[in-house]
């Protein structure tokens, strides 16, 4: 092994991985896929296992935008928004990608309508998700979108009253995303 001041790189990890016969390259996912959650839910993803791929993703969604506040713990857009961006690069599958976001923006406003918050950062983020999962639904075949867009329309009428300029965000992006598709 070369003794370098750099640190490795995947070419240094490819390399090393030329010389391996199938086996030992089964022994070393295998041995992976043991090591940590991450890397069994990024697997079954990858390779679409399991009765239902995304619900590890709503899983960490919902403990971050809907915490448990009796147990002192606390929401965090940014590791909510972790596990959409784990899927989009693991999956890339816009209709998982559109489920996880409408996901998200019912979790985001339905714990600021139990719960309260009073966050700007947090009602961005919303807002910014809202705007996303509209234009990933509108790639989608039209056949698809239906029922997206009906629950995008629920979580528009909901979140409506939050304040922090979430009712306009939302009524913005669906009119910016009507004119752009003549919807």
């Amino acid at each position: 092994m070369v003794n370098s001041k750099k640190p490795p790189t995947w070419s240094d990890v490819k390399a090393t991985l030329k010389d391996f016969d199938r086996a030992d390259l089964l022994g070393l996912i295998e041995d992976l896929y043991a090591a940590r959650k991450d890397n069994q839910t990024f697997m079954h993803s990858r390779f679409g296992l399991g009765s239902d791929a995304l619900k590890p993703y709503k899983t960490i969604i919902d403990r971050w935008l809907w915490p448990d506040v009796f147990s002192n713990q606390s929401y965090s857009v940014a590791n909510a928004q972790k596990p959409l961006a784990d899927y989009q690069r693991v999956v890339g599958d816009p209709e998982g990608l559109a489920e996880l976001m409408i996901f998200y923006c019912r979790h985001a406003v339905g714990f600021s309508t139990e719960v309260g918050v009073a966050d700007q950062e947090y009602f961005d983020a919303l807002v910014r998700m809202f705007e996303q999962a509209l234009t990933t639904v509108m790639t989608l075949p039209e056949a698809k979108r239906e029922h997206f867009l009906v629950e995008l329309g629920e979580i528009r009428a909901t979140g409506r009253n939050l304040g922090w300029g979430v009712g306009s965000g939302f009524n913005d992006a669906w009119a910016l995303i009507g004119q752009k598709f003549g919807e």
